[in-house]
């Protein structure tokens, strides 16, 4: 036994030594301490869907695939391949070991020989991919299985029909992405990186896994929280279900069972949950959940996740000016605006403890709140705000940019006059993408606000797209604009100011609307050493030194606190750390450098969520 053990770690160690041989970082650009320690045998391990686990059935495809780049119009799976690729990083970033640009006359393919695990050789095999930027289409053994258009959203295809015998498959993917050229969300990428506007995301970006799932299986779960019924509502949705099928649904405190209710599957099953604690961020309070499917008493189908008992609500204070109360509470919401843009894996952390360096670190530095810009995180970065307690405001990323007037007229009603044209693919394409974003986020309790439009950039057909957010999803508020066109519709009017603090008209629309500053700051200092490049970097007001800029973010923190009794309900800092050349982050974009001391951030911070308001 000792010698077999022996022998299987030699050979482990072995083809460690053989990725770590093939793969290295491509280009000059600055890695964080994560990316000079990635293990290219092992990326992102971790189980990527903390909302439906399934024990013990799942095998993770990150790793060296093969990869091509070729002309859009090669219809066939290439013979020959240009290279490794390391997944789940785009093939422009550095941690992909490629750095290329892949344009919309281009097509990226990858290819990899997988063997599929045993435990997972039963039943019905699905390859999951946490995000593809933009359009995908999946080959195994050479059969088409499929095609998914969205930059942002999970997805999965059955492949079971697909397999050959044995444990050895071939997936070939090919992956079309015109980035600032098409009408598809993109966020903060652009061909021409300059400015604000970052380098192209390209292909898999996220992880790329198996999953062994029984005939009938759950597909995925949505739980709402009322605290004012002490509820739980859940519903599944289920494939192959048969008629009498039932849903079992279960609440846990720890290892105390605190609720249970059933329903036949296709209704609501409702839990009351007595007596619960809040989630908030001073106590971002977890239960666990089990959902189970039944037929004739036994369980065909089991899976794992978690809630929480929040809820976000608008009223109006004593002085008739409309807030934004957290479980009946009002609380001021401070945050970064988080780009989620890293030096060395463009839109893909380098590693799990990366991803949650970020929150962590805004938790200390006293912030109770992140507005994630533009960019939808993997599950696992939710999940992180959710256990941390941070409350967070969502962004769909932008597209399909120009064609319309932005009204920098702060708080001025534009009722839709600016809105863009948009043609009916494009408008179909953002529809599918935020409702699938929405969807596929609906059970993180940190996200407490939905922000459609970012300043004007592709807002079209506001009010509709605004009322159509709020229907979908009632259990949280909607910023209809932040910094855009105002069309009088949705929870919050929301301006954007650089860099001191400034706020719309209380005495105009405090009565009607929460009131929000929804981006401000930029106060760059660029760290030698640490910067994406060596000059011409800039933020909206630079400094030569840690204490110039100190002075000045006290500055505007004061200003924005003598803002909050007159109606100002939140702020968003730019921004969490520098990204490109951009060096207005209170980190620097290899995280190595904070401008800052946390401590001193959070006694600076501590100040806002004591303002009296009545």
């Amino acid at each position: 036994m000792k010698k077999t053990m022996a022998l299987f770690c030699m050979v482990a160690t072995s083809l460690s030594l053989g990725y770590a041989q093939q793969w290295k970082p491509a280009g000059d650009k600055i890695l964080t301490g994560w990316g000079e320690q990635l293990d290219p045998a092992n990326p992102h391990p971790e189980y990527p869907r903390p909302h439906l686990k399934r024990d013990g059935n799942w095998q993770n495809l990150n790793g060296l695939w093969k990869y091509k780049i070729t002309s859009k119009e090669q219809g066939q799976a290439p013979t020959s391949w240009d290279g490794d690729i390391l997944v789940p990083f785009a093939v422009e970033s550095a941690l992909s070991g490629v750095g290329k640009s892949v344009g919309k006359d281009q097509a990226l393919w990858y290819h990899n020989e997988i063997s599929v695990d045993k435990k997972l050789q039963k039943g019905k095999l699905l390859l999951h991919f946490g995000a593809v930027d933009w359009q995908c289409d999946v080959y195994v053994n050479g059969q088409h299985v499929g095609q998914h258009e969205g930059g942002f959203d999970p997805f999965y295809m059955d492949i079971t029909a697909a397999l050959k015998k044995g444990a050895k498959q071939l997936v070939t993917i090919r992956v079309w992405d015109p980035t600032s050229e098409g009408p598809q969300p993109r966020g903060k990428q652009i061909n021409n990186p300059h400015g604000i506007w970052y380098t192209p995301v390209t292909g898999i970006w996220q992880t790329v896994w198996l999953e062994s799932v029984p005939q009938t299986y759950i597909v995925a779960t949505k739980q709402t929280p009322d605290v004012d019924a002490s509820s739980l509502t859940v519903s599944a949705k289920v494939d192959g279900a048969q008629a009498g099928d039932q849903l079992l649904v279960e609440a846990f405190d720890g290892a105390r069972k605190i609720a249970e209710a059933s329903a036949a599957v296709g209704s609501d099953a409702s839990l009351n949950v007595a007596n619960p604690q809040l989630w908030s961020p001073d106590s971002p309070k977890l239960y666990d959940l089990t959902v189970k499917v039944l037929r004739k008493g036994k369980v065909i189908d089991q899976t794992q996740s978690y809630f929480a008992m929040r809820k976000i609500t608008v009223k109006k204070d004593g002085k008739g000016v409309q807030r934004m109360y957290l479980n009946d509470k009002f609380v001021f919401h401070y945050g970064p605006l988080d780009q989620g843009w890293w030096p060395d894996g463009l839109h893909t952390a380098p590693s799990d403890e990366a991803l949650k360096f970020d929150v962590l670190k805004t938790k200390e530095m006293g912030f109770n709140m992140i507005r994630k810009h533009i960019k939808v995180e993997p599950a696992r970065w939710y999940r992180h705000c959710d256990s941390i307690g941070i409350l967070v405001w969502q962004d769909m990323p932008s597209g399909d940019l120009g064609g319309n007037i932005w009204d920098m007229q702060p708080g001025k009603i534009s009722n839709g006059v600016h809105d863009k044209q948009r043609s009916p693919e494009s408008e179909a394409i953002y529809r599918k993408e935020w409702k699938n974003i929405m969807d596929a986020l609906h059970n993180f309790p940190s996200i407490v606000v939905w922000v459609p439009f970012n300043e004007a950039w592709g807002q079209f057909k506001t009010k509709e797209i605004t009322e159509w957010t709020m229907k979908y999803d009632p259990s949280r508020l909607v910023n209809s604009a932040s910094g855009g066109n105002f069309a009088y519709t949705g929870h919050i009017l929301d301006i954007h100011n650089y860099p001191d603090a400034a706020m719309p008209d209380p005495k105009i629309f405090g009565d009607k609307f929460v009131l929000a500053l929804g981006e401000f700051g930029g106060l760059g200092l660029p760290v030698e050493g640490h910067t994406w490049q060596q000059k011409d970097n800039w933020g909206y007001q630079s400094f030569k030194n840690k204490e110039e800029l100190q002075r000045r973010y006290e500055e505007v923190v004061h200003n924005l606190q003598s803002l909050i009794p007159l109606g100002l309900s939140a702020g968003v800092y730019t921004q969490t750390t520098d990204v490109e050349v951009e060096t207005n982050g209170l980190m620097t974009y290899d995280r190595k450098v904070i401008k800052i001391p946390e401590a001193t951030l959070k006694s600076i911070h501590d100040k806002l969520y004591n303002v009296v308001i009545d």
